[in-house]
């Protein structure tokens, strides 16, 4: 595959991870009905689309960053690496907690606001913003973002470990086997380490494959995946659920978007456009407008069923609309702080 449709077809995964994603966070059933019936009916609807499907949008993630982060990889890129991230990832990290923590000190103190957001008045000192800065206290979606640093720090040791065929094979094997039986670590998630290091197993033995053209033989092989995928998530799996995640989601969750990368014709995506490469900024920005945009309405609207499904389902249409408008006006306005927030993308 030529470098050109590799990076377009990044482009096009990334996007469609981020639309997903929004669905996630999008639920808004009994925020306009309240707790009742039809609210819960609602619920289960939304739910399956945010709290199943797009959940593999997440662990896709992990899988693009990490293979981006260990192809062509050697130890003695790993400072140049280390220094790509503090600038995209690290950076922007502490730049939208600390912008994230200032928006809720000051919403907690307009009376509208105030409401909307329902979190009392908000502290404002150095501990509350060391807090909320170094655990994502008001960017819950951050949690993505800090289990990455983590991995990437942690990357020379899973690299030593990867690039022996036979002992990253038996370390993915031994890391799911722990999540199936509930083991936990104090800061590290599991399933973000099986992810991270099954994508650095790929781009170290498995290059070939990710990058080989399309073919039927190719695509054959994604949609195998997909179903098997597929067909995990809706089994229990001995000793699931004894931890944070089942075993039996992780492989779903790990095994659909590779089916899908394999699946994908990369000669048949149109060129990404502009609005669809800001993923970052997408990714950072899209809660804060989620919450905006479910709770005005849930404050303004009247508790009509069918006006919380219609959000729910043109949510990222709407946030992805706004997030690039937004975008587009610091590019001309503030491009040295939109290179910030959007991890000089």
């Amino acid at each position: 595959m030529e470098e050109k449709v590799f990076r377009n077809k990044i482009h096009w995964f990334t996007f469609l991870f981020s639309v997903l994603v929004i669905w996630v966070h999008s639920y808004n059933a009994v925020l306009y009905l309240g707790k009742n019936t039809l609210s819960y009916k609602l619920d289960i609807m939304e739910r399956f689309l945010g709290g199943k499907i797009a959940q593999i949008a997440v662990p896709g993630f992990f899988l693009i960053s990490s293979y981006l982060f260990f192809r062509n990889f050697s130890l003695r890129y790993l400072w140049q690496k280390w220094n790509s991230r503090i600038k995209s990832i690290l950076v922007p990290y502490i730049v939208w907690n600390l912008l994230y923590y200032i928006g809720y000190v000051a919403g907690s103190r307009i009376p509208v606001l105030k409401d909307i957001i329902g979190k009392g008045i908000i502290p404002f000192s150095i501990v509350a913003a060391a807090d909320a800065v170094l655990n994502y206290r008001y960017n819950y979606v951050f949690w993505y973002l800090y289990q990455m640093i983590l991995l990437i720090i942690l990357a020379p040791v899973i690299f030593l470990i990867m690039k022996r065929i036979w002992l990253g094979l038996l370390f993915l094997v031994s890391l799911f086997l722990m999540i199936d039986i509930g083991v936990s670590l104090p800061f590290l998630n599991l399933d973000a380490c099986l992810y991270f290091s099954a994508a650095a197993y790929a781009a170290i033995w498995g290059k070939s494959i990710a990058e080989s053209i399309w073919s039927k033989k190719r695509c054959a092989t994604g949609i195998v995946l997909l179903v098997l995928g597929i067909l995990a998530g809706g089994i229990d799996l001995p000793g699931s659920g004894k931890g944070e995640i089942a075993a039996a989601t992780v492989l779903l969750r790990l095994l659909v978007p590779i089916g899908l990368w394999l699946a994908v014709p990369e000669q048949r995506l149109p060129e990404a456009r502009e609005w669809m490469k800001n993923n970052f900024f997408l990714y950072a920005s899209h809660f804060a407008i989620v919450r905006l945009i479910n709770k005005t309405g849930a404050f303004l609207l009247p508790p009509v069923p069918v006006i919380p499904l219609v959000i729910f389902l043109f949510m990222p249409l709407f946030v992805v609309v706004f997030s690039h408008l937004i975008g587009r006006m610091m590019k001309k306005t503030v491009p040295t702080i939109w290179g910030l927030l959007n991890g000089g993308r």
